[in-house]
């Protein structure tokens, strides 16, 4: 065991901070750890917006959701998928593939844990704001977002003001496949749904008891974001 990979195992979301920022070394190390990614082909289509302005922190927290601590961190980070970037290289790119949003995606995510990852062993913390994407049209106007570039998701960092416990992950047994796909140990599942169950309870001081299988069934009760194929399709990505 290692510094990095007890600092990759201890991973947990921070969501409250103090006052102290991030020093601009921290974030230049950061970032550069981000571009440090790997990225399909050599793509690079990845673009970041570092937010600094206060009302606009204020509106894409009440974007997310109403999620306060976009505000209240130290940095706020929108990841963007960026193919307007390579229009500027190539007029003529042929774009629009739906190969090309997943290599925008995927791309994204790379450098974002890159730059979380970085964060953490730096004793900072930080929370992945996926709920960006419930105003994806809004948080594009207010940042200035053109053809071939959407948000992907936001990222707070800052010093942490909680110490919460690390959330239990599935085990080995129901994640890692040798050779071929293999269905869920319905006793193994039943082990970890009792885990996650006595996690929330002891977190939430006992007003929340769920399992991780009454979660599933809760998020994929539904469709969600429904909204968001079309406005893939109007910045230009997934058309074909």
């Amino acid at each position: 065991m290692n510094q990095t990979i007890e600092s990759l195992l201890s991973h947990r979301s921070i969501r409250k901070f103090n006052n102290q920022p991030i020093s601009d070394e921290q974030r230049n190390v950061i970032l550069d750890c981000a571009r440090a990614a790997s990225t399909s082909s050599f793509i690079q289509c990845t673009s970041v917006i570092r937010v600094v302005d206060q009302e606009k922190r204020r509106l894409l927290a009440e974007y997310a959701g109403g999620q306060p601590y976009v505000a209240e961190a130290a940095e706020f980070f929108v990841w963007c998928a960026d193919f307007n970037r390579h229009l500027q290289i190539k007029p003529d790119a042929k774009l629009g593939f739906a190969e090309q949003t997943l290599i925008g995606a995927i791309d994204g995510a790379l450098a974002a844990q890159n730059a979380l990852a970085a964060a953490e062993s730096l004793g900072l913390g930080g929370v992945y704001i996926g709920g960006l994407r419930n105003n994806p049209e809004k948080v594009s106007e207010l940042l200035g977002l053109p053809m071939n570039v959407i948000p992907l998701f936001g990222l707070c960092l800052g010093h942490p003001a909680q110490n919460p416990e690390v959330k239990p992950r599935l085990p080995s047994s129901l994640y890692v496949h040798e050779d071929t796909y293999q269905l869920m140990d319905v006793d193994t599942l039943a082990t970890y749904d009792q885990t996650i169950r006595e996690y929330y309870r002891t977190r939430t001081g006992g007003n929340k008891e769920m399992s991780w299988s009454d979660q599933i069934s809760g998020t994929l009760n539904k469709e969600a974001r429904p909204f968001m194929k079309a406005f893939l399709e109007s910045k230009g990505f997934s058309t074909r």
